[in-house]
């Protein structure tokens, strides 16, 4: 492996040498916490030994030491690595962490949903992994559902339903985005004495998910607990463990006409659940009027206002107002 010419030992200096085990005992960081760091917010970039271990260098730990010291401080944690990056400065000089540029380090805001769609097209994971790293460092994690993998996903979508990309791209680009959605759920979290439940699920018949784990992210983050079950989940499956559960509320997600007729044609058996059922989802978006004949409510338009909705409905049910 290869490293700088500066002396072993000093900020500036990026030879791989410590193990995740290493760092946290150095600098008190557990390992999970600095893989949530690089998804994140690109930093810090650890090189690989043959068999596959993170290896972080003394520049890795100066960025991290920056990164604890805006925490103490009580910086949140998306403006915190946002001034560690800066603090690094684009020459590394002398005392100072030099960060590794990437071909994503220096794209506006604006470039990024195409940047990644380019990537995820083209199958190249790893540029799409740096275009999601520079997202996280400057937007707040909504801004990056919606503005970012949003768009790019609905564009993967339509690119494939065109004929220009094949199946292999369309589930290549979906398995990656589906790993960063289910490693930032389980980073949100969702056991918990208090706040509202939540049961989301797609439809019988829908596979399409990345979406629903979308909105269940932004719910999380918003306080509800809230139990993400995947795709193609029969209603009646569903009632029992909601009810199970003790939800007070169950999203379900509706893609496309393939997921209409199953959905028709179970939807009595979420009779006698007594929570609201809201209903989202690509085609609710084209047919808001589909919740209402299903039973339920519309969720929202785009992640962030489904979560805002169903967060402001179930906090009025709480408090008596509904």
């Amino acid at each position: 492996m290869e490293g700088s010419s500066t002396p072993p030992g000093t900020a500036t200096d990026t030879t791989a040498m410590f193990t995740a085990s290493e760092v946290e005992s150095r600098v008190g960081v557990p390992a999970a916490t600095l893989r949530q760091w690089e998804r994140r917010y690109g930093f810090p970039s650890p090189a690989r030994s043959a068999s596959g271990y993170r290896l972080y260098s003394p520049h890795d730990l100066a960025l991290i030491e920056v990164m604890q010291s805006h925490l103490r401080a009580g910086v949140p944690a998306g403006r915190a690595a946002q001034l560690t990056l800066a603090s690094a400065g684009p020459e590394g000089a002398a005392g100072e962490p030099v960060v590794r540029e990437s071909t994503a380090s220096h794209l506006p805001v604006g470039a990024l949903a195409p940047a990644l769609l380019e990537a995820l097209a083209g199958g190249n994971l790893t540029q799409a992994g740096r275009v999601l790293a520079q997202a996280h460092a400057h937007l707040p994690l909504e801004d990056v559902l919606t503005g970012v993998v949003s768009p790019a996903l609905a564009e993967i979508g339509r690119l494939w339903e065109r004929g220009d990309i094949t199946v292999a791209h369309e589930h290549r680009a979906s398995a990656f985005l589906r790993a960063r959605l289910e490693a930032l759920l389980d980073a949100a979290g969702v056991e918990g004495e208090f706040g509202p439940r939540v049961i989301a699920a797609c439809a019988p018949g829908e596979q399409h998910e990345l979406g629903l784990m979308m909105i269940s992210l932004v719910l999380r983050r918003r306080g509800v607990q809230t139990e993400y079950l995947g795709a193609n989940m029969p209603l009646g499956d569903l009632m029992v463990y909601a009810r199970q559960r003790r939800a007070d509320a169950v999203l379900i997600a509706l893609n496309g006409d393939w997921a209409l007729g199953p959905t028709r044609a179970q939807r009595r058996d979420l009779d006698g659940l007594e929570v609201p059922v809201f209903y989202g989802g690509a085609l609710l978006n084209a047919h808001p009027d589909l919740a209402a004949e299903l039973g339920g409510r519309y969720a929202g338009p785009d992640v962030v206002r489904a979560a805002d909705l169903i967060t402001a409905h179930l906090h009025a049910v709480r408090a008596g107002g509904a």
